[in-house]
């Protein structure tokens, strides 16, 4: 094993382990820092995949952007931060139904590759990568951050008072 490799399962342990985290915790606020670890473990990835900009990408936009949108609606939504009551149910379904969607999706997977060797594209640049957003990506983009302000604003209407004027 290189060192790469080495890092790519450092990394990934991480993020996987960040992830789990993120779904198993019963406090909101902290799975949304461990939502930070993950995303920032990924970020790590890029790196030593040499894909400088698609990790500034994902600290930029995931981690700095929507991480914090999510947080600050949490926050402005009033909800509780602690674990409540009714989060203590029989946690049986959640594990089956992502072990058998992660067996159906493995399953795929392989039936679609055959365990075959893929030959890879030339890699990418950065021209290139700007060149597929900007041109053949940009709605979907733009949707994405209209979609993120409605959802903040839907928080801050949300989270007022009953009684307030409107």
């Amino acid at each position: 094993m290189t060192t790469v490799d080495l890092l790519l399962v450092a990394l990934s342990a991480v993020a996987l382990g960040a992830g789990l985290r993120v779904v198993t915790s019963p406090m909101l606020v902290r799975a949304g820092l461990h939502l930070v670890l993950c995303l920032a473990a990924v970020a790590g990835m890029y790196l030593v995949l040499s894909a400088e900009l698609l990790a500034w990408v994902q600290v930029l936009i995931y981690v700095g952007a929507v991480v914090v949108l999510l947080l600050f609606a949490v926050m402005m939504t009033r909800s509780p931060l602690d674990a409540g009551a009714d989060l203590d149910r029989p946690g049986v379904a959640a594990p089956l139904l992502g072990g058998g969607a992660a067996l159906g999706l493995g399953a795929l997977l392989v039936d679609a590759y055959r365990w075959m060797s893929v030959s890879l594209p030339d890699p990418g640049t950065a021209e290139r990568l700007g060149a597929a957003l900007f041109r053949s990506w940009v709605l979907p983009f733009e949707v994405v951050s209209v979609l993120l302000l409605a959802a903040l604003v839907g928080a801050i209407v949300a989270s007022r008072p009953a009684g307030e004027a409107r």
